[in-house]
């Protein structure tokens, strides 16, 4: 059934394809905490250009392209193989598309970033063959059952059972990564999503254990098939046998050898094999949801910095404010901005404009953003607005604790801007 896989190999491209463009789309808003309508934003676009997620899903959005190329190759071939040649830039192309996902995800910031990045471009390659690879089975097992050799069924078998000994080698270390303490599964929320996603690991893997039980059913009925059909042709034929009628006109008739089937039980195990695919599509679903929502979790070992990154004692801590000078197109002040509370969480912010002589100025377009390098965070968009007087707003969001590098931009004509950044301390 060439034509159904060909439907599904068309159905993961365009589905990725489709969610890598709504990815980078909804960035902006997702980083600036501001409505969807953000995402219509040419200037907020080109900031998400610039942050290193952006950078990964474009790069993904490339090699998606090229991608299509090497799918109607595929397709062309049909049932031929694919050069030593096409199968190496086919390999070099999902190595890259994984890399996407290693640079945009935990692993590119923390401890042991190059181990990470192997391991994080491993786990998603091993995941892509086992769940591709399993999609593409349970077509053929409800399209064309009979068509289905038992041999390719082995192969795959094999083939999966490397790609979960991958899964679990680079789970259980991206697990000991983000976690950084035993405290942290039942202290942190990224903690309760990894419990959640090792049971439903659980499930995926008893589900392929069954799915190898029905394999190994399969391929040994087959090979009994196989070798009676040999026997019977090795069998000589008796030396006295009924003579057969002679056809008039023509030499006498054989007998036409039986065909050669895989037995009476052969349907009954792809139906059970079908089965316990279809659970492992399904719980395999599943498990992709938990990761998806772990990687947008801050994981436990950054949650503890965090927190030793706050102050000693306890309290409320008193408002941030920084001054900010400037000096641009003959004009020259300070801005004063004021972050309240100043910590982790909501903020509000309060930026006004001083001229030189210390009285109030107005300027035509002031802009504030918020990065925090030691986890690679941000550029954060406070979104500021002119409320009369001042500029202000009161949805900015810090995740994190830490030193944040400020950038002020201050705008004093249709030429003249200046931008300036400024350290300031958040606590948690």
């Amino acid at each position: 059934e060439p034509f159904r896989l060909n439907r599904l190999l068309w159905a993961g491209w365009g589905t990725l394809l489709g969610s890598t463009v709504f990815l980078l789309v909804l960035r902006a808003p997702y980083e600036s905490g501001a409505g969807p309508t953000a995402a219509f934003s040419l200037k907020a676009f080109e900031r998400t250009l610039g942050t290193r997620p952006g950078e990964a899903l474009l790069v993904r959005l490339a090699l998606l392209l090229v991608a299509w190329f090497f799918v109607v190759r595929l397709l062309r071939l049909g049932e031929e193989r694919l050069s030593r040649a096409w199968q190496a830039a086919g390999g070099a192309l999902a190595v890259g598309l994984a890399l996407t996902w290693a640079a945009a995800e935990h692993a590119s910031a923390g401890i042991q970033v190059p181990v990470a990045m192997t391991s994080a471009v491993l786990h998603v390659l091993a995941m892509s063959v086992w769940l591709g690879g399993l999609a593409a089975l349970l077509t053929l097992l409800h399209r064309a059952p009979s068509q289905l050799p038992a041999a390719v069924v082995a192969r795959f078998s094999r083939l999966a059972f490397a790609s979960v000994t991958v899964l679990v080698a680079t789970g259980v270390y991206q697990s000991w990564r983000g976690l950084g303490s035993w405290e942290a599964v039942t202290g942190t929320t990224y903690g309760h999503l990894l419990v959640l996603k090792l049971l439903a690991v659980t499930l995926l893997l008893a589900a392929a254990r069954l799915s190898r039980q029905w394999t190994g059913r399969l391929v040994t009925v087959a090979a009994k098939a196989e070798s009676k059909s040999a026997v019977r042709e090795k069998v000589p034929e008796p030396a006295v046998r009924e003579r057969v009628p002679e056809r008039v006109g023509g030499p006498p008739s054989a007998p036409e050898p039986a065909p050669v089937t895989a037995g009476p039980a052969a349907p009954a195990y792809r139906h059970g094999l079908r089965r316990s695919v279809l659970a492992e599509v399904a719980v395999g679903v599943v498990v992709l949801v938990l990761s998806t929502v772990l990687s947008g979790t801050l994981p436990g070992r950054a949650q503890a910095d965090a927190a030793e990154a706050g102050p000693a004692t306890g309290g409320l801590p008193a408002a941030s404010v920084t001054d900010v000078p400037f000096a641009v197109g003959g004009a020259t002040g300070k801005v004063q901005i004021t972050l309240d509370p100043g910590r982790t969480g909501d903020n509000s912010v309060q930026a006004i404009v001083y001229a030189a002589d210390g009285g109030l100025a107005t300027v035509p377009e002031l802009r504030l953003s918020f990065t925090l390098p030691a986890k690679e965070i941000g550029p954060i968009d406070a979104g500021l607005k002119n409320k009369g007087g001042y500029w202000g707003t009161n949805d900015l969001t810090l995740p994190l604790a830490g030193d944040w590098r400020m950038k002020a931009t201050i705008r004093v004509s249709d030429v003249d801007q200046i931008s300036v950044t400024k350290t300031v301390r958040i606590v948690g």
